[in-house]
């Protein structure tokens, strides 16, 4: 197969930790062409959508994958997008619209993981709170909003003396913070903060008991869970998040954990969000990424595992059931042959 991804720049790889240098090596190991893009180098050309890729060339690939990052070689090539089998949109947030609408052109030959319209609807946690729960039995109260006096009455109506205070398009756990309905002053600065002069939502969220022992990351593939671990907090501080100082142990997946893959699994799949990481505090859904979702690496040092090669066992799968025009794959297919020659 050919597969491209559309990501971050190859020098900001962290190699001992990178998802995403998981799915390249597993691609290479298997004998998959792989080009790698950033999405500024998405371009149109002649009423067709190419990109400016660095094609590995490396023939043989070690098994080490820090070692593999090191020795990875590139050669250039200006590719059109149309002739890859595969796509991984694995860019870090905030969402890159504009990238969305190239990928559009190309969406009828090749696969693309996660789907364009998916990732549309699902790039920030206005997704999470408008899943199907009547009973919140799955996700927290939600309260999403501009409107600085109505959160205020939210906060001062709640049963509640804590609610979670956080960005609409926050990623990474910034932003999160933990406020006291005691503190209303402090209350209406963090409002006027967040919300700013360019009106931005923001999302005031039930506390949910157990917080402070962590969440739990869940990584989703095609509507069903391939792995989880839980994630503790820095000592006083409310986020999990390993980039926010928390830290990572195993975890075995509870019933009501289970249940709530089992809830929004197919969900997912209709959305064309086939792999996901699903951020959980007891029991309770907080955010789906879908964008870059992390935490392979972790993950596999946990539990000996390696999902990556169920990930790229699944992509293969839909290749090979994928109906595509023969004679137009073909072509492209020989622009990428010729171009990577060497």
């Amino acid at each position: 197969m050919k597969i491209c991804f559309v990501m971050y720049p190859w020098d900001r790889v962290e190699p001992e930790t990178d998802s995403t240098l998981r799915l390249i090596h597993e691609a290479a190991a298997r004998g998959h062409t792989v080009a790698i893009t950033t999405p500024n180098n998405l371009t149109m050309r002649d009423s067709m959508a190419i990109a400016f890729c660095n094609v590995l060339k490396n023939k043989e690939v070690s098994s080490n994958i820090p070692s593999f990052y090191k020795k990875a070689e590139f050669t250039k090539a200006q590719l059109p997008l149309a002739g890859f089998d595969v796509i991984f949109m694995r860019a870090n947030p905030p969402l890159d619209t504009m990238a969305l609408n190239f990928l559009d052109s190309v969406r009828d030959d090749t696969f693309i993981m996660n789907d364009i319209d998916g990732l549309r609807v699902a790039n920030n946690k206005l997704y999470t709170a408008s899943l199907p729960d009547p009973n919140n039995e799955f996700i927290p109260v939600t309260h999403v909003s501009k409107n600085r006096e109505y959160l205020e009455r939210v906060l001062d109506e709640n049963t509640n003396d804590r609610m979670i205070l956080k960005p609409l398009n926050g990623y990474g756990g910034k932003g999160v913070i933990l406020v006291e309905k005691s503190a209303k002053s402090s209350v209406k600065s963090l409002l006027d903060f967040y919300i700013g002069d360019d009106h931005n939502y923001v999302i005031l969220q039930d506390y949910i008991e157990g917080a402070e022992q962590g969440d739990v990351r869940i990584m989703m593939l095609n509507g069903e869970p391939i792995g989880a671990m839980r994630r503790v907090p820095a000592q006083g501080d409310v986020r999990s998040n390993i980039h926010a100082g928390g830290k990572e142990v195993k975890h075995v997946l509870t019933k009501q954990e289970l249940r709530l893959c089992k809830h929004i699994g197919p969900k997912l799949v209709r959305d064309g969000l086939y792999f996901v990481g699903l951020d959980v505090i007891n029991g309770k859904l907080v955010e789906v990424n879908v964008l870059s979702p992390g935490g392979i690496t972790r993950i596999n040092r946990l539990n000996r595992t390696k999902l990556q090669r169920d990930v790229l066992d699944f992509v293969e799968s839909v290749v090979v059931a994928k109906e595509v025009s023969i004679t137009r794959k073909n072509e492209f297919r020989k622009v990428i042959a010729d171009a990577t020659a060497y």
